[in-house]
């Protein structure tokens, strides 16, 4: 069963209008991923790291997940500052370093960084039933609706193959090297999974048309907005403006 460590808790953002947080998440996530200001990303940061605290997550799960992302960001790191064109700081082995390379990773890293903050903060205290109830008030087409909540609930089905066919080798005596035949079975574990993962998607959609699906999901419990969310979407949203304002607004 898939986990949602921050679902559930008594801050301000565990009983927050869903619709709320997808809107300011998404509004957020594009301003920061576009901007390139200095100012911009550090008070973008900020506003992330302001919304973990008021969150009241677990501070180690949340640096475990920032952990899982900048390692990838640490890959930048090794090879853009010595690929990226721009005026060379620091020459090593005969490989230079420049100025804009650097900058480039430090600003990945910061948006990358305040981006899943800012998910963990709003989107993560949301169960995936609420986000999916949201997205659907928000207009969002079905299909797309659909596809968020099958991949999410089926997700774990798929990794729970995963562990046993990996414990079905195991058993046989499979030691992964770099052997053709470590490849071919691999292959052979991506192509079952394929399979598993068809197959039971046949067996899921065959069971819901007997139930009379029709590409609907009925919904019995509605949100209700209330004064706080509407003061929230407007001190959030003022934020997220001010940053988009910061970025362009004062070009001439």
């Amino acid at each position: 069963m898939i986990q949602e460590p921050f679902a559930r808790g008594k801050s301000i953002f565990h009983t927050m209008d869903p619709r709320i947080k997808i809107i300011v998440a998404i509004s957020f996530s594009v301003v920061l991923a576009v901007s390139n200001k200095p100012s911009v990303l550090s008070m973008g940061f900020l506003f992330a790291s302001l919304l973990i605290a008021l969150a009241q997550l677990n501070i180690r799960q949340v640096l475990y997940r920032l952990l899982v992302v900048n390692t990838f960001v640490v890959f930048l790191w090794i090879i853009l500052p010595f690929t990226f064109p721009g005026a060379p700081i620091l020459s090593i082995g005969g490989l230079a370093i420049s100025r804009q390379g650097l900058f480039t990773c430090l600003e990945i890293t910061v948006k990358s960084n305040a981006i899943v903050l800012v998910s963990m903060a709003l989107l993560s205290t949301s169960t995936v039933f609420g986000l999916v109830h949201g997205l659907h008030h928000l207009k969002v087409p079905n299909k797309l609706v659909h596809l968020f909540f099958f991949s999410f609930r089926y997700i774990h089905v798929i990794y729970t193959e995963y562990h046993k066919i990996i414990d079905a080798m195991k058993a046989r005596g499979f030691e992964p090297g770099t052997s053709l035949h470590t490849y071919k079975t691999y292959a052979y574990l991506l192509g079952t999974l394929f399979l598993k993962s068809s197959e039971r998607s046949r067996r899921v959609y065959e069971a819901m048309i007997c139930r009379g699906f029709d590409g609907t999901f009925w919904i019995y419990r509605h949100f209700s907005f209330r004064k706080r969310d509407l003061m929230a979407l407007i001190l959030m949203g003022f934020y997220v403006l001010l940053l988009a304002f910061m970025q362009w607004g004062f070009r001439h």
